[in-house]
Formats: C-alpha cells, structure tokens, sequence
C-alpha cells in the first residue's frame, strides 16, 4: 500500500475520500460505538429503576387495599357492638354490600362456623377476612378477588411488563400474564428472599426481573421486564442512534460530495486551460462554475490566470506583428537586392560601356556620335536618379513622416506639367480631358506631379500598342475624382489587390517585358494618402485597367 501510494499521486477525489474515512468515517463510528454503550447502560439503569418503581406501585396498592379492609371491618365491628338483634345486624350487613359491591358475603358466625369460610381460598377467586365481636362471634367478609386485580393495576395499563402478585404461593393477580414468563420468573427467584425491599434478580441485564416480599399480608410481587419494552427503549433508542449517524454521516457525504464535484469541475477547467496554453491556444479562458461551494483562491487562481493569458495573448500578437514586421523587412531588403542587382544593372552598363567609348583614344568619336552617348549617358542617369529618390522616399512613407506642402493648385496645370515630363518613348497618345477643368484642389504641387507622372509612365507601360492613354476627371462629394484609364488585359481581383504592395508588379519575373522596380503604385499610394486623398484601381472590360484618385478641391 505504502508502495502504491509513492509511485502516484492521488487525485484530490481521492484525497477528500481518505480524508473523509480518517476524519469523519472512523470518528463517527467510533462516537457511535461508545453513545450506544453509553445508552444501553442509561436504558438498562431506566429499565431497573422503572421495574423497581412498578414494583413500590403494586406493594402500595396492596396496602393501601388491605389497610382500607381492615379499617372498613374495625369499623364495622365497633357498629355492630350497637345492635341488639341479629336482624338489625343482618341488614346493616345487607346494606355495605349493597354499597361496596366488592364485599360478596357479610357474615357474623360462631367461630364453629369459620372453618367453613375459611375453606374459600384464592384459588376460588375469593379472599376471607374476619374479625372477632365482644361476644365471641367473628365477622367474615368474602371479598371478590377479581375487583382487587381490576384496582390493583389501573394506573399500570399501558405498561408493557409483566406483574404477578401472588398470596401464599398462589398467583393472586397479573398484568401480562403468560404462562412461561411467570414459571420463568419464578424460577429464577433467589432462595433466600429479602424482605419488604424491592430487588433485581436474573441474569439478563437488558430484561431485569424484580421481586418484593412483603410479610403482612404473606405476599410476593414480581416485576418481569419483557423482551418488548426491552426492544421499545434499548433498541428502540439504538435505532434512533445509528440512524442519526447514519443520516449525518449521508449529509456530510453528499455536502463534500456536492463540493468535491463542483471543485473537480472547476480544477477541470483549470487543467483544459493549462493543456491549451502549452499548446500555444492563448485565446483559452477559465470557465470556473461560481456558486458557495466555489473557494475564494480557486476564483482567485482562475481571475490571475485569465489574467496573464490576456497579457501573453497580447504580447504574442504583439510578437507576431513583429515577425510579420521582421518577416517584411527580411523581404523588402530581398526584394531590394534584387530590384538593385536586376533594374541599376542595365542603366549601370549603359552608362559605363558609353562612358568607356567617349574615352577611348585609340578611335576618332564624331561629334553627333558623342552627343548621342552622352544623351543615353544622361538618361539613364536620371533613371537612376528616379529610382534611388523612390526607394529613399520609402521610409518615409513608412514612418509617416513624409513632409507636404498642402497649398491650392489647379488641376489642369499639374496635368499638363505631368504630361510633360512623361517619359513617352513609344509615343503613345495621352487624351487629356481635363486641360478644361480649372478646378483647384489642395496638394503639394512636386508630390502631386510625381504622382500623375508615375501614373502616366504605368499606363503607357502596361498598355496595348496604339491603344491610347485616356485622362479624365469626375466630382463628388466636394472631391475631385481623376481617372487615368489605358487598355489592358483584366487583372483578377486578386492580383489588383496586391499592386499597393511594395516590389509588386503587374508581370511577374517570368513574364516580365518592362522595365520598373515595382514601387510605383506603393509611393503614389502614400503621397497620396499624405495629402489627405485616397486612390483606387480598377480592371475591367470596359476600361482595362483605370487607377482614381479623389483630392479634395480646394474652398473658392
């Protein structure tokens, strides 16, 4: 058992089990064990005193009966001494019996006659008492036995026990009878009997016999305590015991019971919220089932709990927007790498392959011939120069820390700056419908321009050939909406989703036919959304691909 115990742990059912039969099973069955004793011996002591007392009962109530006979015949008697004739003294005689109906014969004989009263025994239910006259006569009275046994016990009737009273040897009168408890009351009597003073006899504690002999008259009553008042107050009582543990010992069983489950529950919940935590389920809450039976620190231990899970969600989250932060960064210097490595590549080499040719001594260079390099030189200088000045421009935007100069400028100009500074190597045709708007809004003129040149140079980019670039303008809301439309194959939604990102494009690496580092629409984006404007991309069938953007116009 020792050994059972080492190896596991108890669960805290179990604990509250053991706990219960160490602490309250054994406790109150030993508490039991002793009350009980403690009982029967109060019963056994009541069952004594109770038969000794019935016993006094009795013994009084023969004296007070033969004391009121020999009053009543003293009495009598002195009465008859006034008479002179025997029929005045006959009807006198007449005249008690006819009041004390217990009196079956009032006689006054010579004492030749005695004998034959004196032959009525108790056997004939009768008792004889006689008395002597001054004239030698004897007064007997034959009393009927059975009104004694009717008064004797009266004030015993609802008594249980058996009481015999016997005269002479002979059994006088009885409450209870049966045959075999007055042979076996009898013959558990002690040979030498004490006298006038009520004693227990016998040898069965619980059911105590007690006898009392009295002298005058010659008369033995015996009290038997029967197996049923036993049962009504020793086990009666006993029952009434046992059952009491029994019921506290069901009640403290179902109130730890009751607790146990609501604990268990609880704790339950405790462990599902600890598994799913090691898990990595840092959304996991305590449920705990509140009520009186819930302890003060497991409500504690389940508000701390949720608590910290609150605050590791928080920094979980927190760390996962870092890494998603980090992860971006990790990609935006990939993405970066691989812009510089792929897009300065080509201006890099042409810049330094006519570099080169302009400084060979060893050729005669022409004049038109070194104007055309240095051109190519300058443009693909400036090329450079535009795509370092958009990755610069990137944490800025970034950051938000991206300064604008909000003044009101008109829309038609800043178009038509736009247009001019367009890079239109392939001569596309720019529709300009809004040279007629005269509508100012409020920008930062060079961020403004920088935004419409970026959006033509995508259009001419990515459009059809001779398809045209189309520019046009809408109002709403106290908002002016320019669109730059150009035909193009539609993009799925998904894809026009991603165009804002950084390093995005619409061809990817493996179709890709223009030039670019992907950072166009992501700069526009934030230029715009500094000036306090929103853009929006569209592809369909009807427009092929349409990027708006909405200024706010300017109060006139």
């Amino acid at each position: 058992m020792a050994q059972f115990f080492s190896k596991r742990h108890l669960k805290i059912a179990e604990q509250i089990i053991i706990v219960i039969f160490f602490a309250v099973l054994i406790p109150m069955t030993v508490s039991g064990v002793i009350i009980n004793n403690i009982n029967q011996q109060s019963n056994r002591s009541q069952l004594r005193s109770a038969a000794i007392m019935i016993a006094n009962i009795v013994s009084e109530e023969v004296d007070v009966f033969v004391h009121s006979i020999n009053n009543e015949l003293t009495q009598i008697v002195a009465t008859l001494e006034y008479y002179q004739s025997k029929e005045q003294e006959q009807e006198y005689l007449d005249t008690i019996i006819k009041s004390l109906p217990f009196y079956t014969e009032l006689v006054v004989v010579k004492e030749s006659e005695l004998e034959k009263y004196k032959a009525y025994g108790i056997r004939d239910d009768y008792a004889v008492f006689d008395r002597k006259l001054k004239d030698g006569r004897y007064l007997v009275a034959v009393l009927d036995i059975n009104n004694l046994k009717t008064n004797l016990f009266k004030t015993l009737a609802n008594d249980k026990r058996q009481i015999y009273v016997t005269v002479d040897n002979d059994l006088v009168a009885s409450s209870n009878y049966t045959q075999e408890g007055f042979e076996n009351s009898v013959a558990e009597l002690p040979k030498n009997l004490e006298i006038n003073q009520a004693t227990v006899y016998g040898d069965n504690k619980n059911q105590p016999l007690v006898y009392l002999k009295k002298t005058d008259p010659n008369v033995l009553i015996i009290v038997n305590t029967t197996e049923a008042v036993t049962r009504h107050t020793i086990d009666h009582n006993r029952n009434k015991i046992i059952l009491s543990i029994l019921i506290t010992m069901l009640t403290v069983f179902f109130v730890v019971g009751l607790y146990t489950y609501y604990l268990y529950i609880n704790i339950r919940q405790l462990f599902k919220a600890i598994i799913a935590i090691s898990k990595g389920n840092y959304e996991r809450r305590i449920r705990l089932l509140t009520n009186i039976f819930t302890p003060f620190e497991l409500i504690f231990l389940g508000t701390e709990f949720n608590r910290m899970v609150t605050q590791i969600h928080k920094s979980y989250i927190q760390l996962k927007k870092k890494n998603k932060e980090l992860k971006q960064v990790n990609e935006f210097r990939s993405n970066m790498i691989d812009t510089v490595s792929h897009e300065f590549r080509t201006p890099l080499t042409s810049i330094l392959g006519y570099t080169s040719r302009l400084l060979r001594q060893d050729i005669q260079i022409d004049e038109e011939t070194k104007q055309k390099s240095l051109k190519i030189i300058k443009k693909q200088s400036e090329r450079l120069k535009r795509m370092i000045e958009d990755l610069l421009v990137i944490p800025d935007i970034e950051g938000a820390r991206l300064n604008v100069n909000i003044v009101n400028v008109p829309i038609n100009t800043i178009i038509e700056n736009s247009i001019m500074l367009v890079k239109n190597d392939t001569n596309k045709e720019i529709v300009n419908n809004i040279s007629d708007c005269n509508i100012e809004i409020l920008a930062d003129t060079d961020r403004i321009e920088q935004v419409f040149v970026n959006l033509i140079e995508n259009a001419i980019k990515y459009s059809k050939e001779n398809s045209p670039i189309t520019l046009d303008y809408a109002i709403e809301n106290n908002t002016l909406v320019v669109s730059v439309k150009n035909d193009y194959d539609i993009i799925p939604r998904e894809k026009l989703k991603t165009l804002f990102d950084k390093f995005t494009r619409v061809d990817d690496s493996t179709t890709r036919t223009t030039r670019g580092t992907g950072l166009g629409l992501f700069i526009v984006k934030g230029l715009i959304e500094a000036m306090n404007g929103k853009i929006r991309l569209y592809s369909n069938e009807e427009c092929g691909f349409c990027v708006k953007v909405f200024m706010p116009i300017a109060d006139l």
